[in-house]
């Protein structure tokens, strides 16, 4: 199962584990928040619609800083870029421990998401087009994309222990904090990167452009329709995510009465299932094609979000339901590094990956916000967070049908190349077709 990493050259595997654990903290600044709503709620007096609007601007603010940091990778390169990003990230976490209000963590998290929004889109365009093999690209970038997993129980790690040792009204702050120390780890892993060869070709090729048209080029034909149905396929699943992990821990504490121990052990065994899902994912989309993974993996989330939340289980059955609701949420997610990356050109891969992703982020950062929403006096939180989830799996299945599937396909033809012809129009022979193995025939 691990022969295509063996495989890898020693450039790509710096480059794996480089954007693995910028992943990985990333997710972990940005979850710790979810953990921490309930206390803030109490400290603070902070209602539950305040702290949805805190997750949907900082979501709003990786949009910008997605697409700033894409416009600049795509004339600097990717891994100039990439040193800045985990700084301000860095920086901006410091700060969110330092607030003394909602509206200055607000402003702090906007920050952070500026940080966030290119760290993470351009992770995932360094790793898909670091990779020599088209048939090994999903798993390459599934595999990266599993380090959500381990951001995510790094922060219910964090959360057990800091609110263990620390009264509440310290402990949150700490846990800001802690996420500083792995950032720098990152910036020594990346200390020596190279830029992909298929950029740096696609560079040298293109000569000058301005940043505004590689913006506009994403907005017009025949990149246009990618555009939206991209930003509408990774809006569903971060929309659907984002609505059932911003508000499980709450869930789990308060309408189900457990402790920080309880809630943490409950969300360990969702995070497990996670990492299987990614791996699991990771597979699929080679063998089974992108489209085929997404709808599988997201019709299966759908049912087992409604089973988790609306229907009448004991604590100990929902202890082991949050196995397979872990593997099925996010594993719908491993081919999208993939999918984006192969639906654009190199010249503007990057900026194309920072709309569409963040895009889909912006529209996924309402989900959280209509939890909130439905459940201030409309509905019990277990049945908001279960039709707003629903929503979302819903729209990844149409945008996945509507998709053309790219599997296999090589970068320097993807998007049509970067010339701006059609990929429809270009010679059959561009991209390697698949035999069963999931290995280019």
């Amino acid at each position: 199962m691990m022969d295509w990493f063996r495989e890898l050259s020693r450039a790509e595997r710096k480059g794996f584990y480089g954007a693995f654990l910028g992943h990985a903290v990333d997710v972990f600044d940005f979850m710790i928040y979810s953990f921490l709503i309930s206390t803030l709620l109490a400290q603070w007096g902070m209602s539950k619609s305040m702290a949805g609007a805190i997750v949907t601007w900082t979501l709003v603010s990786s949009l910008v800083g997605a697409v700033g940091a894409g416009l600049l990778a795509d004339r600097f390169g990717r891994v100039r870029v990439l040193r800045w990003t985990i700084i301000v990230f860095a920086v901006s976490c410091f700060l969110c421990g330092m607030a003394n209000s909602p509206e200055q963590l607000l402003v702090f998290r906007m920050l952070q998401g500026l940080g966030f929004g290119g760290e993470s889109s351009l992770c995932m365009v360094l790793v898909t087009e670091l990779i020599r093999n088209p048939a090994h690209r999903g798993k390459y970038s599934g595999f990266t994309a599993s380090s959500y997993s381990f951001g995510w129980g790094g922060a219910a790690i964090a959360y057990a222990i800091t609110f263990n040792l620390f009264e509440p009204e310290t402990a949150w702050r700490v846990c800001f904090f802690l996420g500083i120390l792995p950032a720098l780890v990152v910036i020594y892993l990346r200390r020596n990167l190279q830029e992909p060869e298929v950029f740096l070709k696609s560079r040298a090729a293109r000569g000058k452009v301005s940043p505004g048209a590689d913006l506009a080029r994403v907005f017009r034909a025949p990149l246009l329709r990618k555009t939206l149905l991209c930003s509408l396929l990774s809006g569903g699943m971060l929309g659907a995510y984002y609505a059932i992990a911003t508000w499980l821990p709450t869930f789990l504490k308060t309408e189900r009465g457990l402790s920080v121990f309880g809630t943490s052990s409950y969300l360990a065994v969702t995070i497990l299932g996670s990492l299987v899902g990614y791996v699991a994912g990771a597979y699929a989309t080679d063998r089974w094609g992108r489209r085929v993974t997404y709808m599988a993996f997201a019709a299966g989330a759908f049912v087992m979000a409604m089973i988790y939340m609306v229907i009448p289980v004991s604590n100990t059955s929902m202890l082991f339901l949050g196995f397979p609701l872990g593997v099925l949420m996010q594993g719908v997610f491993s081919g999208i590094g993939a999918t984006i990356s192969e639906s654009y050109p190199s010249a503007v891969r990057a900026t194309g990956y920072g709309v569409s992703y963040n895009l889909g982020r912006v529209i996924g950062s309402f989900f959280p916000l209509a939890v909130g929403w439905l459940n201030s006096g409309r509905t019990s939180l277990a049945l908001a967070i279960a039709m707003v989830a629903g929503v979302g799996y819903a729209l990844v299945m149409v945008s996945a049908a509507l998709l053309p599937e790219t599997s296999g396909i090589d970068l320097g033809q993807a998007g049509g190349g970067d010339d701006e012809t059609d990929p429809a129009q270009a010679p059959a022979t561009e991209a390697a077709p698949l035999a069963p193995t999931g290995r280019p025939a």
